[in-house]
């Protein structure tokens, strides 16, 4: 299960009040790395809406380790860790410019079907954009 990495710049919109980054900003940042991840895998939001299935987060735990800053480059690495029947797992770290461990999120996912409205088996196509 390969290891897919995305870089990106810590922005002045980021920021909240107390001058750092947003505990939910975070949460969008890790979805924009997962989005490019199923992207360059070849399933596109065009997909989603062409074939009306697409990803659904169905639990989340973030551990927050280190303040991310204005203007750091941070690189999101984003590691699907096990698939089984229909509930996917997925590791995401962020680490800052000095490599050091951020934050460490775990999720639980799968694939819906935006006409049934439920959770359905991976196909390959999703499965190969995933990296697996």
């Amino acid at each position: 299960m390969r290891i897919f990495s995305y870089s990106t710049l810590i922005r002045e919109h980021h920021l909240d009040s107390f001058g750092h980054v947003n505990n939910a900003v975070y949460l969008e940042l890790m979805e924009e790395a997962r989005w490019e991840l199923i992207t360059q895998g070849g399933y596109s939001i065009s997909d989603v809406q062409t074939e009306k299935r697409g990803p659904v987060i169905l639990e989340v735990n973030v551990k927050f380790m280190k303040e991310l800053r204005v203007r750091e480059k941070i690189r999101i690495d984003t590691q699907c860790i096990n698939y089984s029947k229909v509930v996917a797992e997925l590791e995401q770290k962020i680490w800052n410019e000095a490599n050091e461990l951020c934050t460490h999120a775990h999720f639980k996912f799968g694939l819906f079907d935006l006409e049934r409205r439920k959770l359905i088996k991976p196909t390959e196509k999703w499965l190969r954009a995933l990296g697996l």
